[in-house]
């Protein structure tokens, strides 16, 4: 007696949800999203949905290095024996699963034995198993995003829909395909339904990629508030930093522009505006036993405040509310400390910025080809005493010692560099920096 793999309800899907080939995707992009079709892709996903947490791997990657070298894909091969001996789901068995296991075998596969062994058999069954769940859920939540997009789901269908794709990305399959009918969605029912996942333990590994996601949902309303005049809020950075022209979007990188006076002597205000700002010590940086996605919070406060000048204290309050409700992992920052981090960290980028752009410009700070400096050198004295000052209080200092590095034919930077690499005062990790450009 054949043991079936999979539940009644699979094996009795109509077609073409049946056929585990590739002519199903094929059928299923031809026909046109309506009121039955988006009932029976609901079922489809009742029915794959598996009571506990799932885990599909791809084959053995052992195996897969193995043959990456090779012409003939026998291992692409190998893998196609299991939807001819199995090309419906009625059809997947454990006793099919053997016979396909001998045909690898007789093809030389080498990490199947001649005979595959019991355990191997009931290993490769558990995971065609849940692949075939998640391909036909796949396929399911495709069929839904496009009737999503379309605009032909109802109310209720949309609802049910959205409780299928929470569910299965809380048992951890089809996971990106469920996600992106949330996304399609919108707010606010997708929006919600991805904001609960995020606060979700069940979601567990899943959550950094869920949260990406509901950001990009989220975006455009960071992006409307950015857009909101800053009148009677508190600025948090000096105002040094208020009129410079360049956005998180680049890393408020200068780019191409000209060294003339006007953007050297804003060069040197913002780097005075970024020593003026509070250092958070690394023993005051939050940490715990998982590491803060800082990466994916910046996204959330490059968002509201694009430019120094939108740097708030109402604004980075919102932030900070943002990001408790996005799930972040915040470790116990309160308002006031997230917004003290965050000021440090934009001065971090907006000096690392202007030295690199320093450290590129021609000598004398004229435009390349220029007969007389356009502008006072950018080796001056007030350039290297900034760098050396940078990198004493720990803000960009591989951009600092990187840009007196560049210009040390000049006597301030070399003497800055020096003192820098062999000060006992500062950190062992400063002095290493400087000290590989003095050797």
């Amino acid at each position: 007696m054949d043991t079936y793999l999979l539940p009644a309800a699979m094996r009795e899907l109509p077609p073409p949800w049946h056929d585990l080939t590739y002519r199903r995707s094929q059928e299923l992009e031809a026909l046109a999203p309506n009121e039955r079709r988006h009932e029976q892709a609901r079922s489809v996903l009742r029915a794959c949905l598996p009571e506990r947490r799932q885990s599909v791997h791809d084959w053995d990657e052992q195996l897969r290095d193995f043959y990456d070298d090779r012409d003939d894909h026998i291992l692409d091969e190998a893998d196609a024996w299991l939807t001819r001996i199995m090309p419906t789901t009625s059809q997947v068995t454990r006793e099919r699963v053997a016979q396909v296991l001998g045909v690898w075998a007789d093809m030389g596969i080498p990490t199947v034995p001649a005979p595959p062994t019991e355990q191997q058999i009931d290993r490769v069954a558990a995971e065609w198993a849940a692949s075939v769940r998640q391909t036909l859920a796949c396929d399911a939540f495709a069929f839904l995003e496009r009737a999503t997009t379309a605009g032909s789901l109802n109310d209720a269908e949309a609802e049910d829909a959205a409780l299928l794709a929470a569910a299965f990305v809380r048992v951890g399959l089809a996971v990106e395909a469920a996600v992106r009918v949330l996304v399609a969605l919108g707010s606010p029912r997708g929006e919600q339904i991805l904001l609960g996942l995020v606060h979700d333990d069940e979601v567990r590994d899943f959550r950094p990629y869920v949260r990406s996601r509901l950001l990009g949902l989220r975006r455009s309303v960071y992006e409307a508030r950015s857009r909101q005049v800053t009148r009677d809020e508190e600025p948090l950075l000096p105002e040094g930093l208020h009129d410079l022209p360049y956005s998180w979007q680049n890393d408020f990188g200068w780019g191409v522009t000209a060294p003339d006076a006007g953007s050297l002597a804003r060069a040197r205000s913002a780097l005075e505006a970024c020593l003026a700002v509070e250092r958070v010590p690394d023993d005051a940086q939050p940490c715990g036993d998982a590491p803060v996605d800082f990466r994916a919070i910046a996204e959330v406060v490059r968002a509201l405040m694009p430019y120094p000048r939108l740097v708030t204290r109402e604004r980075m309050n919102e932030a900070w509310r943002e990001c408790e409700s996005l799930g972040f992992d915040l470790q116990g920052m309160n308002a006031e400390s997230f917004a003290k981090l965050w000021c440090a960290r934009i001065a971090d980028r907006v000096t690392a910025a202007v030295f690199r752009w320093l450290a590129d410009l021609p000598h004398g700070g004229g435009a390349a080809g220029d007969q007389e400096p356009a502008a006072p050198s950018a080796t001056a004295l007030w350039a290297a005493e900034l760098a050396e000052r940078s990198a004493r209080r720990g803000r960009a200092v591989e951009e600092a010692v990187w840009f007196l590095h560049r210009t040390d034919d000049e006597p301030d930077s070399r003497e800055a560099l020096a003192r820098l690499a062999s000060d006992p005062s500062l950190p062992v990790t400063t002095r290493k920096v400087a000290q590989q450009w003095t050797s």
